[in-house]
Parts: C-alpha cells; sequence; structure tokens
C-alpha cells in the first residue's frame, strides 16, 4: 500500500506566493493546499487533517500571531511554521510564545522552506516512532500522567493539548530525572543540526511548556532553571 504524501495547509493572501509554494511543493511529492483568509483556514482545517500548518503573520483580516493564538486556545496541536519578516525577532518570539513550531523569515528560498518542511515532518515521524513501542510507557509526577505510547498528557485524568514540540521537550525531560540538561543539548535534540538555532526558542517552549503543568509559573516545581547551564526536571517537585 503506497504511502500517502505529507500534507500541508498555507495561509497567506499573496496570490502570487501561494501559487509558486502550490506548484513547487507539489512538484516535491507534497500535498498542498491553500487559503487567502482566516475564515477559510478554518474551514479547511474542520474538513480533513494536515501534517504542517504554514502561516503568514501578515494578513488583512486576521493576522498569523492571533490565528496561532486562537488554535492552540482550541486544543489544535498541528505544527506551525510561522512567516515573520525579515530582521525583526519580535515577531519571531511572539511566534513561539503563541505555540508557533519554528519561522522562516520572508522573503525565503523556496528549498529553506522545503528543508523546514521536511524536519518537522521527521520530527513527528520520530515522536511516533518513539511513542509505538507495544506496552504502554506512562510517566506520573504530581496530578499529570505522561502516556508516552499514546503521546497523551493528562491532569487528574483530563487531558493537557500539547503541541507536537511541546510534547517532545516534555518526554525529553521525563527521560532524563533531575539531569541539568542544557540549552544547546536540548535545541540539538528538539531541532537536529540540519536547521540553525532559533534564538530564545527553548526558552519560550520552556515558560510555554511551565504554563501548563506548573501551579506557579513563575516558581516551578517540576521544570527547574539550573544557572548557567540549562534546566532539569524534578518529578516529585520536591527542593532538591
Amino acid at each position: 500500500m503506497a504511502i500517502p504524501p505529507p500534507r500541508v495547509l498555507i495561509l497567506d493572501d499573496d496570490a502570487d506566493l501561494r501559487s509558486m509554494l502550490r506548484r513547487y511543493l507539489s512538484e516535491r511529492g507534497i500535498a498542498v493546499q491553500t487559503a487567502d483568509r482566516a475564515a477559510r483556514l478554518d474551514q479547511m482545517l474542520q474538513r480533513e487533517p494536515y501534517d504542517v500548518l504554514v502561516l503568514d503573520i501578515t494578513m488583512p483580516d486576521e493576522d498569523g500571531l492571533s490565528v496561532c493564538r486562537r488554535l492552540r486556545a482550541a486544543g489544535q496541536t498541528i505544527p506551525i511554521l510561522m512567516l515573520t519578516a525579515r530582521g525583526d525577532p519580535a515577531d519571531r518570539i511572539v511566534g513561539l510564545e503563541m505555540g508557533a513550531d519554528d519561522y522562516l523569515a520572508k522573503p525565503f528560498e523556496p528549498r529553506e522552506l522545503i528543508a523546514r518542511l521536511h524536519a518537522i515532518l521527521r520530527r513527528q515521524d520520530m515522536a511516533r516512532q518513539a511513542s509505538s513501542g507495544g506496552n504502554e510507557e506512562m510517566v506520573q509526577f504530581g496530578r499529570f500522567v505522561l502516556n508516552v505510547s499514546r503521546m497523551e498528557l493528562l491532569r487528574d485524568g483530563e487531558a493537557v493539548s500539547l503541541t507536537n514540540m511541546e510534547y517532545r521537550l516534555l518526554h525529553l525531560f521525563t527521560a532524563n530525572p533531575r539531569r541539568p540538561l542544557s540549552r544547546d543539548h536540548l535545541q540539538e535534540k528538539l531541532k537536529g543540526r540540519d536547521l540553525e538555532a532559533f534564538d530564545r526558542g527553548i526558552d519560550v517552549l520552556i515558560s510555554r511548556l511551565r504554563g501548563k503543568i506548573e501551579e506557579k509559573p513563575a516558581a516551578p516545581k517540576y521544570l527547574r532553571t539550573v544557572w548557567g547551564v540549562g534546566y532539569k526536571f524534578v518529578p516529585d517537585g520536591a527542593h532538591v
């Protein structure tokens, strides 16, 4: 049985760019659908699943940052790649804070977009493979249970919405309890060597994850800062 091609949905109000990307990606084995406004995007996401969502920040009706924030608040976990204005690091940081998984500055080479999409797809495949090992692996900490086999986090039995990157970060920490992990190590494990560093991306991801598992994110029990090194996961929340 043939493996279906990866499905990418692109939201951008530039008709020429949409047409070019549809043609370029389709010729390279990616199934592409495009939308020119947020309302159209919502309809398409409701109808069928996609593997990656590419969001342009600058949109006339609802900007990409707002769309990203709204989708994450609604529990949508699809990986999101934001298209940002070149030379504006604030857009990149805000995009990651809103729940984006990666960013690409305009104007860009289509080959770089392909590379980033393939990297996102590889990370998804790796996460699925790591979670498909027969017996269920469960990690409990406080009121939470991480079901590694199902890629699912539960709090008091209720599902907690995690993006693909947030899940992979939490899984990495739970697999290395009480071990300080540097930002470089976390970035390499999450992003791989094929993509450039994404500024404060690790710190932003940590902040997002703390917001979901810590009662007081400003005074975390589980995801501790190790000054001068990085972070460590303390499963029992003990002061160590």
